[in-house]
């Protein structure tokens, strides 16, 4: 066990070295065609890596189409995780390790391996008619075009075959077992234990003993050839010691999970029940999937029609005294807008959750982008200004969504909670927080009359700008809302000058007054003042923290700033931004949050953009710091 997996010296998250005896961080990465279960395979070998301590991180990235051609470039799913002893901020730049199950597989993610990592092929895929699917011209396990990493082939599928023969099964569903094999033997080479996956196994195919077993005898298959074989050169056994971390209950976690939770206690934190009104969208579904199991809370779930029905059942929630709460991802969005504006004018508390794809029209579905920022903060008919947050990673998206409730029920206005495609699908340890912890915000529902001589004022205003939350239905307090502009008290429709001029105002100051109750923008990592900082917003966080963590090593005077309030913005940025002689902000998009920074407070941001449907790497970010300060 004190042998390293790779025999070169490894480059993983913020470190430049890795030890060979005991490396304190490993990135691998599991590839293979749509249908070879290799998102199964890397979220239970995750799991696995939860149960031994261990740190990590993970980026599920996989094709649009429900099931490609077999054996295409276009078709192949990947799985990358970054584990080990040390904290971990992405899911690694460069995998020591890639398992690659067919030729695809192998030319789709050979360029991002580091020189002198590890290769495990199943070279029972890399038949003639699969080479010439995947562009190849000669066998690249034969040819020496993988000299510069170590390779190990062996054929996969013919071992899987026989570990599973006595169960019977046909060829085509025996080799749907070679997923489990191949998790086998990860699981021998970072000496995991097996027991967790046999008993989830057992578990999945509770109905079907035989599957069970089939998959259970493919996975002892691949660790007992680990075990047992004799092996010279790359394959070797390692063990990642467990991470130093907080005493406390744990689960791994993803976005979509995170933000569900949070929606939940955020709802319960106001002593609201939730209504979520959406429609299927990569990535955005997985919301609804989580949210209808948490009925017991209070929590209704609705998959509407469309889009437009989605927000519109949330409206109609959140008038009836429900907290509405609906989501999509940039397309989605896009068919939300009226109703947003309509959100916005009835000034009713709504969340809407926001997952970036790739874009614009279909656009990228199942690739990460940060392109909509422009269109939470800008992108509606009319002044309709809206209150948006952002989450930084999987565990955050619990925080920021209590947050965007806390903003809604507060203020009596629509919330925008951005997220993106990486931060939904990806997995990280999640300390569970003690609700105890949480200041509770319950809201109040108007019951008398709040006029003179027993009126109805629907739009009084209250400290926060914010208008009354009236139930329909509650005597004596019959009243109007739409949206036609409003009279400035009574609701009543009036297309006066000096009407609309009013109520424009109030909305726009209710939502700049927001700010009043955001805590100060802190130095997320470096000093106040200084030579340059990189800002940054959402999933960015990592691969920013990672490479200004390195620079400062380096002895660069840099320093991180990450912003969670996209809108209205913290009232000290300004004056912290301008502390700093050079302003450098990385972002999926072509330079959204740039521009909003430089209108808000005429600094000189610089942008570094990314727009390849992949997330920063910590070396690119490392690299733009060091032109930044030449």
């Amino acid at each position: 066990m004190a042998t390293a997996v790779f025999d070169g010296p490894g480059m993983v998250d913020d470190r430049s070295t890795a030890n060979l005896a005991a490396p304190e961080a490993v990135v691998v990465r599991f590839a293979g065609d749509s249908g070879d279960g290799m998102q199964l395979t890397g979220g239970q070998f995750t799991l696995s890596t939860a149960l031994a301590g261990n740190d990590l991180s993970t980026f599920p990235d996989f094709p649009a189409e429900i099931r490609a051609p077999q054996g295409t470039l276009f078709g192949v799913s990947a799985f990358q995780i970054n584990f080990g002893s040390t904290d971990i901020d992405t899911a690694g730049d460069q995998p020591d390790v890639l398992i690659a199950m067919n030729p695809a597989a192998l030319k789709t993610n050979l360029t991002a391996l580091k020189v002198g990592g590890l290769i495990i092929a199943d070279s029972g895929e890399f038949t003639r008619r699969n080479l010439e699917k995947a562009k190849y011209a000669a066998n690249p396990l034969e040819d020496g075009s993988l000299d510069k990493w170590q390779l190990l082939a062996f054929d996969i599928s013919a071992l899987t075959l026989l570990a599973v023969k006595p169960y019977g099964l046909g060829n085509k569903e025996a080799l749907r077992c070679k997923n489990m094999w191949t998790l086998g033997l990860a699981l021998w080479m970072f000496d995991r234990d097996r027991a967790p996956l046999i008993d989830w196994l057992r578990a999945k195919f509770i109905k079907n003993h035989v599957l069970a077993d089939a998959n259970i005898a493919a996975l002892n298959a691949g660790h007992a050839y680990g075990e047992t074989a004799e092996l010279s050169g790359p394959l070797k056994q390692v063990h990642i010691a467990a991470a130093p971390s907080e005493p406390g209950l744990y689960r791994t976690v993803t976005g979509a999970e995170s933000i569900s939770y949070g929606l939940v206690a955020g709802a319960q934190l106001a002593g609201l029940p939730m209504f979520f009104g959406g429609y299927p969208i990569t990535p955005a579904s997985s919301i609804l999937h989580n949210l209808v199991k948490l009925k017991e809370f209070g929590v209704t779930t609705f998959q509407a029609e469309d889009e437009i029905a989605a927000i519109a059942s949330a409206i109609g929630a959140s008038y009836a005294g429900s907290l509405g709460v609906t989501s999509s991802s940039g397309p989605g969005i896009a068919l939300k807008g009226e109703a947003m504006g309509l959100a916005v004018m009835t000034e009713l508390p709504l969340v809407i959750v926001n997952s970036q794809r790739g874009g614009p029209s279909t656009g990228l579905p199942t690739k990460t982008e940060q392109s909509d920022l422009y269109q939470a903060v800008y992108g509606r008919n009319g002044d309709a200004p809206i209150p948006v947050v952002a989450a930084c990673s999987p565990g955050d998206a619990f925080d920021c969504a209590i947050e965007a409730v806390r903003i809604a029920t507060q203020y009596m206005t629509p919330v925008i909670l951005l997220t993106d495609g990486y931060i939904a699908n990806a997995a990280e340890p999640w300390k569970v927080p003690d609700p105890s912890a949480y200041t509770p915000f319950p809201v109040t529902f108007l019951e008398a009359p709040n006029g003179p001589d027993g009126t109805v004022l629907p739009y009084a205003r209250n400290e926060n700008g914010a208008r009354p939350w009236i139930k329909p239905g509650t005597p004596g307090l019959m009243h109007r809302i739409g949206g036609i502009e409003k009279n400035p008290g009574t609701g009543n429709i009036d297309y006066a000058p000096a009407s609309h001029q009013t109520m424009t105002d109030a909305r726009r100051a209710k939502i700049d007054g927001i700010a009043r109750s955001i805590p100060p923008q802190q130095v997320t990592l470096g000093d106040v003042g200084g030579a340059l900082v990189v800002v940054g917003w959402g999933s960015t966080y990592g691969p920013i923290h990672q490479a200004v963590r390195r620079a400062r090593r380096r002895g660069l005077d840099v320093a991180h700033i990450h912003v969670r309030h996209i809108w209205p913005l913290p009232e000290n940025l300004g004056a912290l931004l301008k502390s700093y002689a050079k302003v450098l902000v990385p972002e999926m998009n072509t330079g959204q949050f740039k521009t909003v920074l430089r209108d808000q407070y005429l600094v000189d941001a610089k942008p570094f953009n990314k727009t390849s449907g992949q997330p920063f790497t910590i070396a690119e970010i490392e690299a733009a710091i060091d032109a930044a300060l030449a």
